[in-house]
């Protein structure tokens, strides 16, 4: 159950460990592994603030982000990853330190919900978290929900290494969101290619 928490101003995102072979597991959700930076957004009242991994307040480098997070008529906190697209389509870490130049396009992934109307949200399973995150998310090109697929973590895997992706992430689909904490049951899995081009969003 959600339980009645005071919003906080920020939260430490939970963390990844890595490991080196994807798997197969019917408990387990998979995802893309995105080429950015962690990014935690927290809207009270309409107003959004954008938070870097380590907690330093980065919205005014990040303006039309922002903007494009009032479209969510709710409290709330979400996690997820900032990325930059180029002009040739790919996604490129480097690339988001022209962002503020505007010489490219962001995107931001989000992928979990923390916080929503005064609940906290932590508690809850990382399915049933994602799927009230897809529903408070305004339909905007900034804006990406990261859609995720059940059980067959290796052909995902193997199509993300055939198509250059950074990699994936498993998660175990009845997980609880802990702040700050990296445990097993988040993982990263790299593909070998290591590359960076960006697999179609859903928004």
């Amino acid at each position: 159950m959600a339980r009645t928490s005071t919003l906080p101003k920020h939260l430490q995102p939970m963390l990844a460990k890595l490991t080196d072979a994807p798997f197969d597991d019917k408990h387990w959700i998979f995802e893309d592994k995105y080429d950015g930076f962690r990014m935690v957004a927290t809207i009270e009242d309409g107003e959004v603030t954008l938070y870097s991994r380590n907690g330093k307040i980065i919205s005014h480098n990040y303006i039309e982000v922002a903007k494009a997070l009032e479209g969510i008529k709710h409290d709330a906190v979400i996690d997820g990853e900032l990325v930059a697209i180029g002009s040739d389509g790919l996604s490129h870490f480097q690339l988001l330190q022209n962002a503020r130049r505007h010489e490219v396009k962001l995107k931001y992934c989000v992928f979990d919900l923390m916080f929503q109307d005064g609940s906290d949200l932590r508690g809850l399973s990382l399915l049933e978290r994602k799927k009230r995150l897809k529903a408070i998310l305004p339909k905007h090109k900034l804006i990406a929900f990261s859609n995720h697929r059940a059980t067959f973590g290796t052909k995902f895997f193997h199509e993300a290494d055939r198509n250059g992706l950074e990699g994936i992430m498993a998660k175990r689909a009845d997980s609880q969101y802990l702040s700050g904490a990296r445990t097993d049951d988040w993982l990263k899995i790299k593909t070998s290619s290591g590359g960076r081009h960006c697999r179609p969003y859903s928004s």
